[in-house]
């Protein structure tokens, strides 16, 4: 049953997220042992599409070694051997299942910025800037499974249903939603924690429809950089350079984070919020649409796009919806805002437009359900 699945996930992977045709070449990033088994499809069906696939090997307990050692000079080197070869391919697709989450927990702080500031984020910018195909996926593994408290057998169940279902008719339900954003100026939320406002006027929105990620189900704009104000305490979990925190809150003035705290290390947390200029702004706003995903599970591209939740991002705005904020970081920090997560409510100039993680509009509310998005399993 996996490999039928698996043969379904790529085929979506590389026919609709990556469009790859023929002559194209792909970067294929594998990232954790466990990812080898999805990779062998990858590549097999990419050749098989006339498609020309370059795969490597990666993985946090690699990285570490690199990162606890590496100079300035080295990641100048490092960062422009791996542009170099993204800039020979029209494709990229990364595949991850790490083994260990939290195998860079122990690193210095100085070591963790220094790979973000002159490695991650060039890379990054120089992807979106470029127009670059690209997809990023986690793939099932025991460590994740862990970290979602579920069965190896009932997350990769949880999974697949997550992953394959229909993301071009998803796309279609989206645009009503980006009518109504594009329409609004300022944005209220309020619950248990959380009342904060900011504008939206004005940035774009982005779809994320299972284009760049999968799973996939957000809608994304970025505030007005200096319009942000109130206080937010987000109620999942959020797993960052190796760390893990909880109850994350934090107090904003024009636009700036000026207190910040959690359940665990405070310090840590502002060490994260202190990288740069832009880190203690906020670079995205996004709701939750993915009707399958119900409930945390540690891993950030699945919590993002719970059904009934948003988030606030500190860091690097995207440039297709720019606020100007950048940043070495993004931090995809989620409250969810249904009954059984304590409630909420989100108003667009006033008027409430979800209450309890439901669309009061009760036609777009259903157009996000998963009797209607369907899947392709």
């Amino acid at each position: 049953m996996k490999d039928e699945r698996n043969e379904l996930l790529v085929g979506q992977l590389l026919g609709y997220s990556l469009d790859l045709q023929p002559g194209e070449r792909l970067l294929l990033e594998v990232c954790g042992s466990e990812a080898l088994e999805l990779a062998k499809v990858v590549i097999r069906q990419a050749t098989r599409m006339g498609a020309i696939p370059f795969w490597h090997y990666n993985d946090p307990s690699l990285q570490r070694q690199w990162i606890s050692q590496a100079t300035e000079e080295q990641y100048e080197a490092f960062t422009d051997l791996h542009l170099e070869l993204l800039r020979d391919c029209e494709a990229w697709l990364i595949v991850r299942a790490e083994d260990n989450p939290f195998d860079l927990a122990d690193l210095w702080p100085e070591q963790l910025k220094m790979y973000q500031t002159l490695y991650v984020k060039p890379v990054l910018e120089w992807r979106r800037s470029a127009g670059m195909k690209w997809c990023l996926l986690r793939y099932p593994s025991n460590s994740i499974a862990q970290l979602s408290e579920m069965s190896r057998e009932a997350y990769a169940d949880l999974y697949y249903d997550v992953c394959c279902l229909d993301y071009a008719r998803m796309s279609q339900s989206m645009d009503r939603l980006v009518e109504l954003f594009e329409r609004t100026d300022v944005v209220r939320i309020v619950a248990p924690g959380t009342d904060i406002t900011f504008s939206i006027k004005g940035i774009p929105c982005m779809k994320w429809d299972g284009r760049s990620n999968i799973p996939d189900g957000e809608l994304m704009t970025a505030p007005v950089r200096d319009s942000v104000n109130g206080t937010i305490t987000y109620n999942t979990p959020g797993l960052y350079q190796g760390s893990m925190f909880h109850d994350v809150r934090f107090e904003v003035r024009e636009g700036r984070i000026v207190d910040a705290c959690c359940q665990g290390d405070d310090r840590r947390l502002n060490e994260i919020l202190d990288t740069d200029e832009g880190s203690r702004c906020f670079g995205e706003f996004a709701l939750g649409l993915n009707p399958f995903i119900l409930h945390p599970s540690r891993d950030v591209l699945f919590t993002e796009k719970i059904a009934g939740s948003f988030h606030l991002t500190p860091g690097n705005c995207y440039e297709d919806a720019s606020n100007g904020n950048h940043s070495a970081i993004h931090w995809d920090l989620v409250q969810v805002q249904r009954e059984d997560y304590g409630g909420g409510e989100i108003y667009f100039d006033e008027k409430l437009i979800r209450k309890d993680g439901v669309f009061v509009d009760e036609e777009l509310e259903r157009s996000f359900s998963g009797d209607v998005l369907g899947r392709t399993a």
